[in-house]
């Protein structure tokens, strides 16, 4: 099968080598050391400062989010919460689920984040931010150098979710003065689902250890004291942060996030390229590299993606809910090429001249 969803995407060998291999134990110096790697080039790569720290967490992105939401934040807080699709949603539920006051920038599908709407809560006493930098259901970009003014205007706590956003868009956390980002390790990390990454500040992590977290195992006291030694409190997904370690080294090895950032750009707009002409409209107002929203102007977009699973051994990201019948997503994240996208491009055309596109 070839793979455009947005995650898990495809790895490349060398991360589906490690797959093959006999689990190691992990209470050991070398697991210690991979791990520590895995902190800094982490720290690197999202441009975090000197004295941030990373918290690798066994389980899926919204692990992190919940984990973020209820260590850096309790019932003192307010905090303003952009919810324009799915996964601002989910942000909002967990700030309900916490109990933490909270206002929400409601988005209609599709739609950017405008100044004009930011400004309505200038000076209203928030203390924390929240957005999906790239709001995967829907394929829409914030523009978050924008959130990032807001945010230093108003002296918020901002929290990034860049799950599907990181290595795929231009990012600088500390130029941005973002407090925590999240990540997870099947978007374009290109590594097996399983394992989410939270980078916090020097001022994330002294929130974090001046609250008190009943939970056991999303604390991220527990899990900070534990990664100064290389460690997790828990058993941790031994393979994936192995498969991860080997990933960051080879993105150093070839540039670098930015050369990773120009790679994953470069397919976008190739495939963009190659789709016009075609019965599909793209639905974001401002699109991430990571992916291409696409309303199928004829069909229902979920007979699309069952057409190429079923027909062409291509999997292209369904949308659930009521966007299901309507949008479609195609990734640019993972071991792809421009080749992979003729031959995407290709079935569609099929599909055209069949009369099912």
């Amino acid at each position: 099968m070839l793979n455009f969803t947005v995650g898990p995407v495809m790895s490349d060998d060398v991360v589906r080598a490690i797959g093959a291999e006999q689990v190691p134990y992990f209470r050991t110096p070398e697991f210690s050391a991979v791990m520590l790697e895995n902190e800094k080039l982490m720290k690197k790569f999202a441009k975090a400062g000197d004295d941030a720290r990373v918290v690798f967490i066994t389980g899926s992105g919204t692990a992190a989010m919940e984990a973020t939401v209820m260590n850096v934040f309790d019932k003192t807080d307010k905090v303003l919460v952009v919810n324009g699709g799915s996964f601002g949603q989910r942000f909002v539920e967990l700030c309900q689920i916490h109990e933490i006051p909270y206002e929400e920038i409601k988005l209609e599908k599709g739609k950017a984040l405008k100044k004009e709407q930011l400004d309505m809560y200038d000076g209203k006493g928030f203390t924390g931010f929240l957005v999906n930098v790239h709001e995967t259901s829907t394929g829409v970009h914030y523009d978050i150098e924008m959130i990032s003014e807001f945010c230093k205007k108003n002296g918020i706590f901002l929290v990034v979710d860049a799950i599907s956003s990181f290595l795929a868009d231009d990012f600088d956390m500390n130029k941005l003065g973002v407090q925590v980002m999240i990540t997870g390790s099947q978007k374009a990390l290109a590594c097996p689902p399983g394992v989410s990454v939270i980078v916090l500040s020097d001022e994330a992590v002294k929130r974090v250890e001046a609250r008190d977290v009943k939970c056991m195992y999303l604390n991220l006291k527990s899990a900070l004291k534990n990664g100064e030694r290389g460690q997790t409190p828990f058993t941790p997904a031994v393979g994936t942060l192995r498969q991860i370690n080997a990933r960051l080294k080879e993105i150093e090895a070839a540039g670098g996030v930015e050369s990773e950032t120009k790679k994953i750009a470069e397919l976008a707009q190739d495939f963009r390229d190659k789709i016009k002409g075609l019965p599909l409209e793209i639905v974001s107002e401002s699109m991430s590299n990571a992916v291409t929203p696409l309303h199928p102007l004829n069909v229902s977009a979920y007979d699309v993606f069952t057409m190429l699973k079923d027909e062409y051994g291509i999997w292209i990201c369904p949308n659930g809910g009521e966007m299901k019948e309507t949008i479609f997503r195609v990734g640019h994240i993972g071991a792809l090429t421009k080749e992979d996208n003729s031959t995407l491009v290709n079935a569609f055309k099929d599909l055209q001249k069949r009369g099912l596109l």
